[in-house]
């Protein structure tokens, strides 16, 4: 059995507030209608909304870095615990990202 990995892409060059990180990933994910685009709706979405295994890539993450400041930090603190929840249920398919 194949498995088919979804593969997210984060653009950095793109984003320049944090509503355009939002429309990235409700866009890449195909959740335009019902995405909150908020930090909370963020982690409802990646940690129990979506079909593993993610691949999440964001490229350019330094110029998101700052255009976005602190909130840079904040939307990245919950990719990691979506990371550490997925490795505290052992879940084989798995969230992942890495910034490039």
């Amino acid at each position: 059995m194949e498995i088919i990995v979804n593969k997210i892409i984060i653009d950095g060059e793109l984003i320049c507030s944090e509503r355009d990180f939002h429309a990235q990933i409700a866009g890449q994910l195909g959740v335009d209608v019902f995405y909150g685009r908020n930090l909370d709706a963020l982690w409802d979405l990646l940690s129990s909304s979506i079909e593993r295994p993610v691949e999440l890539s964001w490229i350019s993450s330094q110029k998101s870095a700052l255009a976005l400041g602190p909130r840079f930090d904040d939307i990245v603190e919950i990719l990691r615990r979506v990371v550490e929840q997925d490795a505290q249920y052992d879940w084989e398919d798995r969230f992942s990202f890495v910034l490039l």
